[in-house]
């Protein structure tokens, strides 16, 4: 994601101001027109037209006012509230001089037949008065809009830091998978070329030719696709017997494999070289230290939406030391880390070590498919 679409802050749009502008508004004339009707006011149709001419010029200086604190969108929230205050004062006595104008001085015989109310609605005091006094009222009017325009704002800042907090989040998990993915290949790399020396060293060059094939032939396999996507299991497989065919050339007479997977569970999805480490395991604490044949089982399962992946062998059995070194650095702490990157609480890791030797590590992960289901 690009860095300016993270720290791009979007005020509130037009759209949105418009309709609370003509809300405030419309609401303020029902207000009006329900109190004027009430208290029996005289040329009730002469007084909505006008009326209603105050309403469309308070409307425009309100979207004024909206254009004004827009600008302001990227400030400190708290230069934000002095300025639409501030700016509520001029906007309220431009509302109220044009009150005044439309009710006052504008052909008042249409409104009023009384002399005595004409005589004293032209009076300066009374005119200034009914200014300040309409000034006073809009201001409160538009300091309420204004209030809830900065609500809304807020409201929008919010919601950008959250998504810009969740995308951070995001990007950091994305790392962190293909972080710890990358750290299996140099890994697997390096315990492959020493078998690979020893092969050489003693001589057995065809098996050491065969160990190069299977080797280029799984690191493109496993480099072709991108950390973060998911293989179906069955690939994911596939890639396991290209390993143990590599580390059969180096235990031909004591290396022996089983594969169960069943067909309904070919096409589950799982992080790609998932198995790799627990294999690798195997290999290193079971067949290599154990002088008879050591069989590496791979299993799966499923119950209520669960996938359970299995990789055992009945070795001579996990030694303290070799606990210690299988759950720390590569081995089973990677594996760990990726479920937990991956899925979260939904996912995790149990090892065993039955009575009658070997080694057993269990996946648990959930159970997904390439359409969706699961």
């Amino acid at each position: 994601m690009h860095g300016s679409s993270l720290g791009a802050r979007r005020g509130v749009g037009h759209e949105v101001a418009i309709y609370s502008i003509l809300g405030f508004w419309l609401f303020y004339v029902a207000i009006v027109s329900l109190q004027a009707w009430i208290q029996g006011w005289p040329n009730q149709g002469e007084m909505a037209e006008r009326r209603m001419m105050v309403t469309a010029v308070g409307i425009v200086i309100t979207f004024l006012l909206y254009l004004v604190l827009r600008r302001f969108d990227r400030r400190p929230f708290g230069t934000r509230i002095a300025v639409a205050f501030a700016c509520a004062v001029p906007a309220a006595m431009l509302i109220g001089l044009v009150n005044a104008y439309l009710f006052t001085l504008y052909k008042p015989e249409a409104l009023f037949s009384d002399p005595n109310i004409l005589k004293e609605i032209a009076e300066k005091p009374r005119l200034f008065r009914s200014v300040a006094e309409t000034a006073v009222s809009r201001y409160f009017f538009i300091a309420a809009w204004a209030t809830l325009y900065l609500a809304i704002s807020y409201a929008n800042d919010v919601r950008d830091a959250e998504r810009r907090i969740a995308a951070f989040a995001q990007a950091a998990q994305e790392a962190e998978i293909r972080a710890l993915r990358y750290q299996v290949n140099p890994h697997f790399l390096f315990n492959t070329l020493n078998s690979l020396s020893s092969l050489v060293i003693t001589g057995r060059a065809t098996e050491a030719e065969a160990m190069i094939m299977n080797l280029s032939t799984f690191y493109r396999t496993s480099l072709s696709g991108d950390p973060l996507d998911d293989v179906r299991l069955e690939e994911e497989v596939r890639l396991q017997r290209l390993y143990l065919d590599i580390e059969a050339v180096r235990f031909p007479d004591r290396l022996r494999t089983e594969i169960d997977i069943p067909a309904a569970l070919r096409g589950a999805c799982v992080p790609g070289l998932i198995l790799q480490p627990l294999v690798e395991n195997a290999i290193k604490y079971g067949v290599s230290r154990s002088t008879r044949p050591v069989t590496i089982t791979i299993r799966a399962a499923h119950d209520a939406g669960v996938l359970r992946l299995e990789v055992s062998d009945d070795g001579p059995g996990a030694k303290p030391d070799a606990k210690a070194a299988a759950g720390a650095g590569i081995g089973l702490a990677n594996v760990r880390d990726r479920l937990q990157a991956r899925f979260g609480a939904a996912a995790g890791l149990t090892t065993e070590a039955p009575p009658e030797g070997g080694f057993r590590v269990t996946l648990c992960l959930p159970e997904v498919y390439d359409n969706g289901r699961s």
